[in-house]
């Protein structure tokens, strides 16, 4: 129940609009999936995951892959300010390198 209502919490407070869309990150326990979402026009901007894709390293080696990748294509598609949506995960591991990486290649959260 714990995780129901931290997601609930974090996403009460947090909106993407098409000035600064919400970069949602999901992690299970193979794979990690990172997308930029307007909910003004409920769509999807930009996305990228490991599905389908050979990485070698540990789970945070990779999500600093994503977050670097997400943040390449963010820029792309000229978007430079996010919210960071973590949903029901803490800021920490997994999560945190794969923020420090987005911001390291300029995404501003």
């Amino acid at each position: 129940m714990n995780k129901v209502f931290r997601a609930k919490r974090t996403r009460a407070k947090i909106h993407g609009t098409a000035d600064r869309p919400r970069l949602s990150v999901h992690f299970s326990n193979q794979h990690i999936t990172a997308q930029i979402i307007d909910d003004d026009k409920k769509a999807t901007l930009c996305y990228v995951t490991t599905v389908g894709q050979k990485m070698t390293g540990t789970k945070v080696e990779k999500a600093t892959k994503i977050g670097e990748a997400i943040a390449k294509k963010a820029k792309s598609a000229k978007i430079t300010k996010v919210v960071f949506d973590r949903g029901s995960k803490l800021y920490a591991g997994r999560m945190s390198a794969l923020a420090e990486a987005a911001r390291k290649e300029g995404l501003e959260f």
